[in-house]
């Protein structure tokens, strides 16, 4: 029996909602099967059933009781004849949406959606506190960056929280015994604008350049806010942009005669190259 999911969403509650078109009822003792794309694990849900004939149907599983591991698991339908994948037509969120979820405290986060192949999968990720980025700048001399403050908890208000950005170099050093991790590294800070759950800081790119005296290394940015126990990355994860790397290039800029530029990491963190 042919079934197209219409409508997929993953509700505040981690609970996933889906609105099938079908062509019948669905078998008694259909299940909704969730398979690990890369260990091939699979949990079952039964799902409750009706004799009635109808063209839609609703479902809705919830996802925590599942201890559903982080990656990406595939959707399928078993009935009496067999198990086929969950075709969709419905990309499964939508940018607003993802705002709102994060504004949640969490720890896992879950996300539906249509795979270019066109079937119903869900996305689990760590959910860990970060700041948001949704737009950079480099002008006047400055890097200067917005966004959302995800996962932290953070009510979505008008008040204030005391916060300051740092770029932190990361640079390999052949000493016999470097510092944690192996780097050598130099921070410049400056003070940050945080209300509610939104924030806004700029960092002087001639200060980053004058401390770093070799002219090449790679910066990593954070925002350290009250309320929040540890600083946080920025990142760009709550859209549908994966692999940035590879996908947005910005121009460098020229500071002191020295190339700066962002760009991201393999998985989407922000940041800033001097001299490469």
């Amino acid at each position: 029996m042919r079934v197209v999911v219409t409508d997929a969403e993953v509700t505040l509650a981690d609970v996933l909602s889906l609105r099938l078109a079908i062509e019948g009822p669905l078998d008694p003792g259909t299940k909704l099967v969730l398979r690990h794309r890369a260990t091939g694990v699979e949990r079952e849900v039964a799902l409750a059933t009706t004799a009635v004939r109808a063209r839609d149907a609703t479902l809705a599983v919830s996802l925590a009781p599942l201890t559903l591991g982080a990656g990406r698991w595939d959707t399928y339908l078993r009935q009496e004849d067999g198990r086929s994948r969950i075709r969709s037509v419905d990309p499964g969120f939508s940018l607003d949406h993802l705002d709102t979820y994060a504004l949640s405290k969490r720890t896992v986060a879950y996300r539906a959606y249509r795979t270019r192949n066109g079937y119903l999968a869900l996305r689990v990720s760590d959910a860990e506190p970060a700041a948001e980025v949704r737009a950079v700048w480099f002008r006047e001399g400055r890097f200067e960056v917005t966004g959302l403050l995800a996962y932290t908890g953070l009510d979505d208000d008008d008040s204030r929280h005391e916060a300051r950005i740092a770029l932190r170099r990361r640079q390999p050093v052949p000493v016999k015994d470097p510092p944690e991790g192996g780097k050598d590294a130099a921070t410049v800070a400056a003070a940050a604008t945080v209300q509610g759950v939104r924030f806004h800081a700029a960092v002087s790119l001639v200060d980053v350049v004058a401390a770093d005296p070799e002219g090449v290394g790679t910066w990593e940015p954070s925002l350290e806010v009250e309320g929040v126990p540890s600083p946080l990355r920025l990142a760009s994860r709550l859209d549908d942009v994966d692999g940035k790397r590879g996908r947005l290039h910005y121009p460098a800029m020229r500071v002191d005669g020295v190339p700066v530029r962002p760009c991201y990491t393999a998985d989407d963190e922000l940041r800033i190259e001097v001299g490469v």
